[in-house]
């Protein structure tokens, strides 16, 4: 007899787990039992908020080309044209400004003409007439005061092609809080206009949602376990690009400066290149009781 009683007791530990999780009805269901927040009458009320923000990181980036009879020399034309620029730009200090060079070598194969008389190269090892060299610098702005000297900076230097701006924005953690925030205090004042032109009051608190979710049509119909979750709230509008691409012709072969490159030619190709304004917004749900 104990031994059956000591068999049920276990059964039924056992089985509590599964009874807890058992959902209130069946989806589907005419009547569905409401969330325990619903008990009493409440008021559910969604705050919003949307600031507008300047850009905080731009990019950019800028290529040099040479062309030597030899991969090691044609390589090293390539290094010499960007290592002035990379020391003017290491100056302004990797927390203002990140260099990376890439140096890319391709050979130039000699060429023929086919049957149709289009020009062909010979992709053989044997058939290699010369070497060429991109040398590409790409920056990442995390300072806007510097931008446009920078941009200016790289102008000078006369690079084979220089790629347009990026901006983008990155928000900062003290701004996502601080849009948190605002965004329940936003709730709250819709919350208590709302209610007074229904005639009634604010009580407690009962959830705070920063996801938005109780707010929705399906979890006040109690419903708050059968849907896909909301994603974060905090968005950034699309990043607009912006700026220009230049291009030029150089002599094959030919050696390039090493000086970096002038305060008057600097000023000469400095160019206004203001960040534009990107937008953050977030949302908040809280639900209160009503008096």
């Amino acid at each position: 007899m104990m031994r059956r009683i000591g068999l049920a007791a276990l059964l039924a530990v056992t089985a509590a787990p599964a009874l807890a999780q058992t959902p209130p009805a069946t989806i589907g269901d005419r009547y569905i039992p409401a969330p325990w927040w619903m008990r009493d009458p409440v008021i559910a009320s969604t705050g919003r908020v949307r600031v507008e923000i300047a850009a905080n990181r731009a990019s950019f980036s800028a290529s040099f080309q040479a062309v030597d009879r030899s991969a090691a020399d044609s390589a090293r034309k390539a290094a010499d044209q960007v290592r002035a620029l990379s020391r003017a730009l290491a100056a302004y200090g990797v927390d203002a400004v990140r260099v990376e060079t890439t140096l890319t070598t391709r050979p130039l194969y000699e060429q023929y003409r086919d049957a149709d008389g289009d020009l062909v190269d010979n992709e053989r090892a044997d058939k290699i007439q010369r070497y060429e060299t991109e040398a590409r610098v790409s920056l990442t702005l995390r300072d806007m005061a510097v931008l446009e000297r920078v941009y200016a900076t790289v102008v000078a230097s006369q690079p084979t092609s220089i790629d347009r701006v990026n901006f983008n924005l990155e928000p900062e953690n003290a701004w996502v809080t601080n849009l948190a925030a605002e965004a329940v205090k936003d709730a709250r004042t819709r919350a208590v206009a709302a209610a007074r032109d229904a005639g009634a009051t604010l009580g407690p608190v009962r959830v705070i949602d920063p996801t938005g979710r109780a707010c929705q049509t399906d979890v006040l119909a109690g419903w708050p376990s059968y849907q896909v979750a909301a994603q974060p709230q905090t968005t950034v509008d699309d990043v607009v690009v912006t700026g220009s691409r230049i291009t030029r012709s150089r002599p094959v072969g030919a050696a390039e400066p090493l000086m970096s490159p002038s305060e008057d030619a600097i000023e000469a190709a400095r160019l206004a290149l203001q960040p534009p304004l990107r937008v953050l917004t977030d949302s908040a749900c809280v639900v209160y009781s009503l008096n």
